[in-house]
């Protein structure tokens, strides 16, 4: 941007600037001012006067437009990659006077996307217009901006007047979650160290009677055997049970090493797989909670879904790591020599050359880039 475009537009956000119809009037005015002082005719002074006077008052109209309008941001739903957010606001007009030809610009943050702008064509008096438009996602994150820009030029068109409203926005986008049908990294997890409550839980996962919770609506994923088909028939749609869970006081913790330095493709694939796993695991109705260097420990859908949206690589260690089997997510391979008992593990190498690993004292797999993600989480450990 020139030094002519700068100040151009800081002369528009602060005062008003000329635009191609004005600078063509005050050229004409000028030049009819020049003739009158030639000719000293009358007829030449008036026309430049009442050119002058035309563009005072269109100097002056355009920030009057802008008086009087409240700006309200609906809140944004949180979505998942790919899919579009709907942002919506509502302007309205509190004056007595209709506000019309606005320009309206949400200044999105540019690692979202580039600004959104549409026209209104009027308000009414003390009315009200409403904006709704949808934005696609790209990529995960936690996404913060309070910019929106009001432009007119109305009534006349000579001057254009613009001015920057606060409207605090955040918009979430969750990570991409694969759909896993088996995961033995989460399968057999503490089975060498406790077998007998292994099987005490799978007695409890395999019955049908005595050891329901509650029924909920079914769900994609859920086992046939959870469902109850007495309740289905009465509400005309499937119906399963939610069992009671034996944990005997154990959890499953996945842990996503983001205090260290990642490549960032790989950095996004290990989130992936945390959501997949921690989802994984819910739907097998396991203690499952995620740890991240940043927040430690959270549980809950919507908090772990948020926590892997805002987690970066590189991260300031608040807490401490669990001391519990865990499943540890890194591309530290020096890292896997200080997990805990009875732990798992999943490398991104950095390169295709990095040497053998040092720890083999627990199960767990290297990420191979060029084969799919949700069939890597689903293969049997060596």
């Amino acid at each position: 941007m020139g030094i002519n475009d700068r100040i151009a537009n800081w002369l528009e956000s602060h005062w008003v600037t000329p635009a191609y119809s004005g600078w063509l009037l005050g050229g004409i005015a000028l030049c009819f001012f020049g003739a009158a002082v030639n000719t000293m005719a009358g007829w030449l002074y008036v026309l430049s006067g009442v050119s002058f006077a035309l563009l005072g008052i269109a100097a002056i109209l355009p920030r009057r437009s802008l008086f009087g309008l409240n700006i309200r941001r609906h809140v944004i739903q949180p979505v998942s990659v790919g899919d579009q957010l709907t942002l919506e606001l509502e302007i309205e007009n509190r004056t007595t006077q209709p506000k019309t030809l606005l320009q309206v610009q949400d200044l999105l943050p540019f690692v979202l996307g580039k600004p959104v702008q549409t026209p209104i064509e009027i308000i009414a008096p003390s009315g009200s217009y409403r904006w709704v438009y949808y934005h696609s996602t790209q990529r995960r994150g936690v996404y913060r901006w309070q910019t929106l820009e009001l432009r007119t030029a109305a009534p006349l068109g000579l001057f254009w007047c613009s001015r920057r409203r606060e409207v605090p926005a955040t918009a979430i986008v969750y990570p991409t979650v694969l759909f896993l049908t088996t995961c033995p990294l989460v399968d057999e997890m503490g089975q060498e160290n406790s077998p007998q409550f292994f099987s005490q839980e799978r007695r409890s996962q395999s019955a049908t009677e005595g050891l329901t919770r509650s029924i909920r609506p079914y769900r994609i994923g859920d086992p046939t055997r959870l469902i109850h088909w007495r309740t289905s028939a009465r509400y005309g749609e499937l119906r399963v049970r939610e069992l009671e869970v034996i944990t005997g006081g154990q959890e499953i913790v996945v842990c996503l090493d983001s205090a260290s330095t990642w490549q960032a493709d790989d950095f996004e694939q290990a989130v992936i797989a945390a959501a997949s796993l921690y989802f994984y695991a819910q739907r097998q109705q396991l203690n499952i909670k995620l740890w991240t260097a940043a927040t430690g420990l959270v549980q809950g859908d919507r908090l772990v879904l948020e926590a892997l949206a805002a987690t970066e690589p590189g991260e300031e260690l608040c807490t401490n790591l669990p001391k519990r089997p865990l499943i540890w997510l890194s591309q530290n391979p020096v890292s896997l020599n200080n997990l805990p008992t009875g732990s798992r593990w999943i490398l991104w190498p950095v390169s295709s050359s990095q040497p053998e690993l040092v720890n083999r004292n627990y199960p767990g797999f290297v990420i191979q880039s060029d084969q799919s993600l949700q069939l890597q989480l689903q293969q049997p450990l060596k």
